[in-house]
């Protein structure tokens, strides 16, 4: 179980290290000639109207349907094509879900917008191609659960990485069409927003054609009658409405600085704003994000159990405990090395990799403020993967509970931060202590469970990755303050672009990049390998 965990983990992360450098290549290119204006409102408005539509479908039905999957298989009810009836049927809500959500949130956001974000060129049509792709997005459900469940993870590989594919492509193509098209056309891109939206549908059927061709489309899309309710299995339904209202409040936590952001910057600092995000979660996004989802498929099928009061395997116990502090320890681990090096070459990467007009945005110091939030973003991540796993019914309307505290720390400390000058840092600053608050609560829950169990727990001391990482981080991080000072990187920095082209940036760079290689491989030695390489159990 463990070595098919990390050959999908890896899939996954090839997966997000190839989306996400076409993305970071795509919006390069957009930059210089995307206004700030139209990328905040396809990066920070159209895609909370998109997450939103596709979190509150689909994210609470996913995570039960994914708990539930080991115990339903083997049972001898009706099932279709080798599925149970209990999932196929219940992994058709999400797009039930979606289509009214889909109308009522599009309209809300048409009804509500201001006059200068509803007064750029093509924003009805673009909304709308939005809302469709959501839809077409959602349809995809029954088949992704079923990979998922069967950890044909190259599948899911397949339909999303060619779908990102064709999604940078079409967007690109659409804004190359419209200086061929439109004479004279202005250096600020017109179709802009209708690119953004056209790259979006492409994407969403390609998944659906993918998907679709690898099950013949045999997974059907309308439930059929089950002994249950019906159409859907009491037990199962009962989970995932409790899931999906968890989902709610989650999704405006996670979401919750793109709301506020939407509301009370102005349109050119969404867009610096959304291009800090973009680029600092690149790490969290490629890295974190697959490993989360891995999780909590692989602890689902480690850990599950006929009913709430069934024992767990002492052995599968033991696995989920190493499992959870080995990735604890690797993130810490890279995180460390982020927040030595990260802070010290951040304004060459800037330099370098912002239009001008956008470094007059609150990009440069959202950026800074993410290089702190990656951190807690990857230990809360691990965690609650864990928690979504293995809760009960009860353990999710507690934590429900104590997510609506949390939402209320987060706009507290966003507010206070706000009042102080931080500006749209604050944001993140504030993120960061609302799942620093979720970290500790995680931390109750796991060892509460293992106790409950009769298991021995995480050995918490295990993630720690070692005094000798941080030494040498520490070590490194003076040694390259003093290679800046002998380099002159800050003048360099205010010379601009040019500048930081040159050879003695250069070099400037690869003193960090050797440091942050020989901390990495420290790391490695003393704690990595045993990590990427699982102990075999002894045999009784």
């Amino acid at each position: 179980m463990v070595s098919t965990f990390l050959s999908s983990a890896s899939l996954l992360v090839g997966l997000q290290l190839l989306s996400r450098l076409l993305t970071f290549g795509l919006n390069q290119a957009l930059l210089r000639f995307v206004s700030p204006q139209a990328f905040g409102t396809a990066a920070i408005q159209f895609e909370l109207l998109l997450s939103t539509i596709l979190f509150l479908s689909r994210e609470g039905i996913r995570n039960s349907l994914l708990r539930a999957w080991p115990a339903r298989t083997n049972s001898e009810e009706k099932s279709v094509n080798n599925v149970p009836l209990a999932i196929t049927n219940v992994s058709t809500l999400p797009v039930l879900l979606g289509l009214p959500l889909a109308i009522g949130f599009s309209s809300l956001y048409l009804s509500s917008s201001s006059s200068t974000t509803s007064g750029q060129p093509f924003f009805k049509a673009s909304v709308a191609l939005y809302a469709l792709a959501a839809v077409i997005e959602l349809a995809t459900e029954p088949m992704h659960i079923r990979t998922m469940g069967g950890l044909r993870t190259q599948v899911r590989v397949r339909a999303e990485g060619l779908g990102v594919i064709l999604k940078s492509l079409t967007t690109f193509t659409v804004l190359v069409a419209e200086v061929k098209v439109v004479k004279g056309a202005s250096t600020d891109a017109r179709w802009a927003l209708l690119a953004f939206a056209c790259g979006q549908l492409a994407y969403a059927l390609t998944i659906f054609g993918v998907y679709g061709f690898s099950y013949n489309f045999s997974v059907a899309l309308v439930p059929r009658p089950h002994l249950v309710m019906g159409f859907f299995d009491s037990t199962m339904f009962h989970v995932s409405l409790n899931m999906t209202y968890q989902s709610v409040v989650k999704h405006f936590l996670t979401e919750g600085d793109k709301i506020i952001i939407s509301r009370v910057s102005p349109l050119a600092d969404q867009g610096g704003y959304a291009v800090a995000v973009n680029y600092g979660s690149l790490i969290a996004r490629i890295a974190f994000q697959p490993i989360e989802e891995m999780l909590r498929v692989f602890f689902s099928k480690t850990l599950a159990t006929e009913s709430s009061t069934s024992s767990v395997n002492r052995a599968a116990l033991q696995d989920a405990s190493r499992v959870l502090t080995g990735i604890l320890n690797a993130q810490l681990a890279l995180s460390i090395i982020i927040l030595t090096f990260g802070p010290l070459y951040l304004p060459i990467a800037l330099g370098i990799l912002l239009p001008v007009r956008y470094l007059s945005t609150s990009a440069p110091k959202v950026l800074e403020a993410w290089i702190w939030y990656i951190p807690v973003l990857a230990i809360n991540g691990g965690l609650e993967a864990f928690l979504s796993s293995v809760a009960t019914p009860t353990d999710i309307k507690r934590q429900s509970r104590w997510m609506a505290v949390f939402s209320g720390v987060y706009i507290a400390a966003a507010l206070t931060l706000f009042s102080y000058g931080v500006g749209d840092a604050s944001l993140v600053y504030a993120n960061v202590i609302n799942l620093s608050a979720r970290i500790v609560y995680c931390l109750s829950f796991v060892s509460s469970y293992f106790r409950q169990h009769q298991g021995q727990g995480p050995r918490w001391r295990t993630t720690f990755p070692g005094w000798s990482v941080l030494v040498l981080s520490g070590l490194s991080s003076i040694a390259v303050r003093r290679s800046a000072r002998i380099f002159h990187v800050q003048e360099r920095v205010l010379e601009g672009r040019r500048g930081l082209l040159g050879l003695t940036v250069v070099m400037h760079t690869a003193v960090g990049g050797t440091l942050a290689a020989i901390t990495l491989l420290v790391w490695w030695y003393r704690a990595g390998r045993y990590v990427a390489m699982p102990r075999t159990r002894k045999q009784s």
